[in-house]
């Protein structure tokens, strides 16, 4: 069953409970932090942006974890199958980030003596500031991209609720297809994006998680004949009983996908996967570029992460049965497990 919702409703009730979950074409449900039955500690908020093309690109984070703040840049380089990353963490933060509430307007921001990160929302255009001194060794590292989408387009929202935990859950938005321009300069070297090749995905998540997860996301954005078109996967957490993130998008509508599975070839992520779902609506074969991974063991705090990059080939049909023949679009699937 996917039961999608239609009005402005709160996310929340007075009891710190998912009034209604399910998934939207806009985020129609309103982030009332108040109502949050959980302790500073369990309170997950984040905004992540990768914008790539086929040579590349950045992915930036900034997430207030409630015992940490993280702040995190990544630069791609797909013709030589590398990534450089940088990140820093800070202690406590425990929701004084303040990220904002509602995911069509506000800015998130972090910066101290050698970096500087902003994001700047509105409901059609959003800005990306940064810069990192000495990012990749003596290296500075500094940019501006500015991500648009036009007025009316659709994207994909859940409000998931947590069957261990009646007052764990997750509200999330992706984004896809958000045209790019800007460029970003590593020492002397400058890289430049146009809405004819670059585009991004804004991953915005709120939310009070349980302790140990994993889960699995995938996501695309491109052309296909001439037309924007994209898609994000995932499932791994939380009670998804009423409703999926898969979803295609395609000139701006969403084509709403039932289950999806990753076939991942055990251990080596470097092989090809596999995506296929339920309805017979996806059938993609992914071949990796590289593997940003990286694993932490702290006891209390653990995570395993391997968000791989590379092209997807195959078939998506969209709500009226018209199959799309998908070639080479770039993108990355993850596969995530936090014991956090």
């Amino acid at each position: 069953m996917q039961k999608e919702i239609t009005e402005k409703i709160n996310l929340l009730d007075s009891g710190g409970v998912i009034s209604t979950p399910g998934w939207a074409r806009r985020p129609f449900w309103l982030y009332n932090r108040e109502n949050i039955k959980a302790s500073p500690l369990r309170l997950k908020e984040w905004d992540y942006y990768c914008v790539l093309n086929d040579s590349g690109g950045i992915a930036l984070t900034l997430s207030d974890m409630g015992y940490l703040g993280f702040a995190s840049i990544t630069v791609f380089d797909f013709d030589t199958k590398t990534e450089t990353s940088r990140s820093v963490m800070v202690p406590l933060t425990l929701g004084k980030w303040r990220l904002p509430e509602d995911s069509n307007s506000g800015v998130s921001a972090y910066e101290n003596k050698t970096l500087k990160i902003r994001f700047a929302a509105s409901e059609s255009r959003r800005e990306l500031d940064f810069y990192w001194k000495n990012f990749n060794k003596d290296k500075d590292l500094s940019g501006k991209i500015e991500l648009s989408t036009p007025d009316g387009n659709e994207s994909i929202t859940v409000a998931t609720p947590f069957k261990e935990n009646k007052h764990a859950f997750y509200y999330n938005r992706k984004i896809n297809c958000l045209s790019a321009s800007g460029s970003l300069a590593l020492g002397k070297s400058k890289t430049f994006f146009t809405p004819a090749d670059t585009f991004g995905v804004l991953d915005w998540g709120r939310g009070v998680w349980t302790y140990s997860n994993t889960w699995y996301w995938g996501s695309a954005s491109g052309l296909v004949s001439g037309t924007p078109f994209g898609f994000n996967i995932g499932y791994g957490f939380g009670n998804l009983s009423t409703h999926s993130e898969n979803a295609l998008f395609y000139n701006g509508r969403v084509h709403k996908l039932d289950r999806v599975t990753f076939d991942i070839p055990g251990d080596n992520y470097l092989e090809p996967w596999h995506f296929s779902d339920n309805q017979g609506r996806l059938n993609l074969e992914f071949i990796p570029i590289l593997d940003r991974s990286s694993k932490t063991d702290l006891v209390i705090i653990k995570s395993d992460q391997h968000q791989v990059f590379g092209r997807f080939s195959g078939k998506a049909v969209l709500d009226d049965g018209t199959e799309l023949n998908i070639k080479d679009l770039t993108g990355f699937a993850e596969k995530v497990y936090n014991r956090w």
